[in-house]
């Protein structure tokens, strides 16, 4: 069901606001007529007014933001606005809506996180009666909080600037669904989130980010329809900007994760949110037991080392180390039980949901069968950032090992058609990287979206004359043991070409690390490593140090906007083909090979290909940009499926000589 209206005033038309002369021509940004973007929005406009679904390529530097927020806006109809990265969910609420608001006047626009950012006053209070703090470190967190607490109207942590990233004292304090009383709780009136909630049925548009999106969506779905489940209304549109991320965090909304961590919080909770009430006496020594089961069992898991791996024997697993599952199955029950007996108590029954959950899924984990579904374990650092510091030291914080049980579809095209794309009216996708070779039908089909109009709209870049593609010859094909040698060579060579200025994008942190402790000893510029600080730290300190040389996994790859001359060069080592023996990979392959498909050809190509446009488009991110993008992997020009990579790319310059390099930079002088 739609949305009412909301709409109280009229806006200007796409043509007014968008067209040589228009509205968008007489602000203050630097304004050049972009044909493709007002094409986009009227294309969004037609979707929204027709209840049709579209998925939208938009070239970096098309505009698309205000391409869609304006007919959004227009529908005077709810429009949900979900991002991939927290960042551009910033950029939105804190830049482009209130540049809009210059020009349109004040606009009703609400901007929602997950519930893990906001603070629960209840918790607040209960912590205040029954400290468990923990060190000066906390103790210090605690008194930076509740001074805060008095003065924040949103209760979003972001607010508090001494707060570290990873803080346990937060996760006692924070306002997660499992320990929500709801409307039973004495601060309900009070509560961030109830105050959230208020405001997202008074906005026209409200913005999230992809992760809040689904964990609402599932929320909702496991509630079946009670009132006050998830946070978001409804809305008569959805547009999901960075869409090229859905597949992967629907995955792991659509799936189970049973982690000891999990087990861990539900005993601390459970302490503290009971301690001292009437008839709770025996829980201490119940949830110590907890504890200690749950300990064992995850000790006894077949796992060899960290990382992901499958999780095939679990028939064997029980055979051989059935008591430690029954066991701690068995605590849970007993938990359960306790908490019947404690019903009057405000607390209990939202502590006993959480308790038959965690025992439902772990008896999931443990016991079914599902066909679409890979069961898998990961044994990972946490509490310290980024993973690139696992297992060789270097973390920002102390790090401890968490081990997660998990179930992920192998397959989530039905279940998006079914609870998004037949569900809510229009749906828009967009992106910058959304086509493999051209066309859309890789996108479409892993995402269940059978009918939707579809528009590729051109970057506004010139890239022809603002970037360079090189790609050096002789190079080792990636899987050689030279290989690591001959990268470090040529990365060093653009370096003193471009005088550092470059981000190095790896596939792997083993890969990062190597081509890192080699480089170290023979370059000059201030080199950065992934992991050694939190990325947005990382980017802080690259943008004001001159001549820094970035190197860096996964999460630079997308979501970075870096402009001006400060990045004039992008190096990727390999072609970033998912590693085809994780778990997840491993049995999307082989479904696609039962089903019979070509799992290479027809998977890892095609996702391979949208990671590496996300990776190069991290260097030109406006007109004035010019830099050299270099990718060290000689299977782009070898191999018969390096063409649809070159074929999917935008239409660089190329080049296979380290001279044109040289000229490159020195036509363009000292502009990046």
């Amino acid at each position: 069901m739609a949305a009412a209206d909301t709409s109280t005033r009229a806006l200007p038309t796409l043509h007014e606001f968008f067209a040589p002369g228009g509205i968008l021509a007489k602000s203050s940004l630097p304004y050049e007529y972009r044909p493709g973007q007002l094409e986009m929005a009227k294309a969004v406009e037609r979707a929204l007014q027709e209840r049709r679904h579209l998925i939208v390529e938009a070239g970096t530097g098309t505009g698309k933001t205000l391409a869609y927020l304006l007919p959004a806006l227009r529908t005077g109809q709810r429009v949900i606005v979900s991002t991939g990265t927290k960042a551009l969910q910033d950029q939105l609420f804190f830049r482009d809506i209130p540049f809009l608001e210059t020009l349109l006047g004040p606009l009703r626009v609400c901007y929602m996180k997950g519930r893990a950012n906001y603070l629960c006053r209840h918790k607040l209070v209960t912590l205040r009666s029954q400290p468990i703090l923990s060190g000066l470190e906390e103790i210090d967190q605690y008194r930076q909080i509740s001074e805060w607490e008095q003065v924040t109207e949103t209760g979003d942590r972001a607010e508090i600037d001494g707060l570290p990233e990873v803080s346990a004292l937060w996760n006692k304090l924070d306002a997660r669904t499992e320990a929500c009383l709801g409307s039973t709780c004495p601060d309900y009136r009070r509560c961030f989130v109830t105050e959230m909630r208020r405001k997202a049925l008074e906005s026209d548009i409200i913005i999230v980010n992809h992760h809040l999106f689904f964990a609402d969506l599932s929320v909702k779905q496991e509630a079946a329809g009670a009132p006050d489940a998830g946070i978001l209304p409804e809305a008569a549109a959805v547009v999901f900007d960075e869409a090229h991320e859905l597949e992967d965090v629907a995955s792991s909304y659509f799936g189970l994760s049973v982690s000891n961590l999990r087990f861990e919080e539900l005993a601390r909770d459970t302490d503290a949110l009971l301690r001292g009430k009437e008839g709770a006496e025996k829980l201490p020594a119940v949830t110590q037991q907890l504890r200690e089961r749950a300990r064992l069992f995850f000790a006894g898991l077949p796992m060899s080392g960290d990382g992901r791996q499958p999780f095939t024997g679990r028939e064997e697993f029980l055979e051989t180390s059935g008591d430690l599952y029954l066991s701690v199955r068995a605590s849970l029950r007993r938990l359960e039980a306790e908490m019947d007996a404690l019903e009057e108590v405000d607390e209990a029954p939202g502590l006993r949901k959480r308790v038959t959950r965690l025992r439902t899924e772990l008896e999931f984990l443990l016991e079914s069968n599902a066909s679409n579904m890979v069961y898998w374990m990961e044994r990972r650092m946490s509490g310290g950032g980024d993973n690139a510091a696992g297992g060789r030291g270097g973390g920002f914080r102390a790090q401890a090992r968490t081990t997660f049980l998990q179930a992920t579809p192998i397959d989530v095209s039905e279940l998006l058609a079914e609870r998004v794309f037949e569900t809510i009216p229009t749906v828009i996708l967009t992106s910058a990287t959304l086509t493999v070779q051209g066309g859309f039908e890789h996108m479409r089909k892993r995402l269940g979206l059978t009918e939707a109009r579809e528009l590729v709209v051109p970057s506004h870049f010139k890239y022809g004359e603002q970037a360079l593609l090189y790609l050096p010859p002789n190079m080792p094909d990636p899987r050689e043991p030279d290989f690591p040698e001959a990268a470090a060579n040529c990365i060093r060579r653009v370096l003193d070409i471009t005088r550092g200025r470059a981000f190095c994008l790896f596939t792997s942190y083993a890969q990062m690390r190597d081509l890192y402790e080699r480089l170290l000893p023979v370059l000059d510029f201030p080199l950065l490593l992934h992991g050694t600080a939190p990325r947005k730290a990382l980017l802080e300190q690259f943008r004001e140090t001159p001549n820094a040389v970035l190197f860096g996994t996964s999460s630079f790859w997308q979501g970075v906007d870096v402009q001006g001359e400060s990045l004039s060069c992008v190096i990727i080592d390999k072609l970033p083909f998912a590693v085809p023996s994780d778990p997840v990979v491993a049995a999307r392959m082989r479904a696609i090979e039962e089903a019979g498909g070509k799992p290479f050809f027809d998977y890892q190509v095609p996702a391979a290909v949208l990671t590496l446009k996300q990776g190069f488009g991290r260097l030109i991110r406006s007109l004035e940009d010019r830099g050299v993008l270099v990718l060290l992997d000689p299977r782009i020009r070898r191999q018969r499926y390096g063409q649809t990579f070159l074929a999917s790319l935008p239409p660089y310059k190329m080049t296979a000589t380290i001279t044109d390099v040289e000229m490159f930079f020195e036509q363009g002088g000292t502009a990046g």
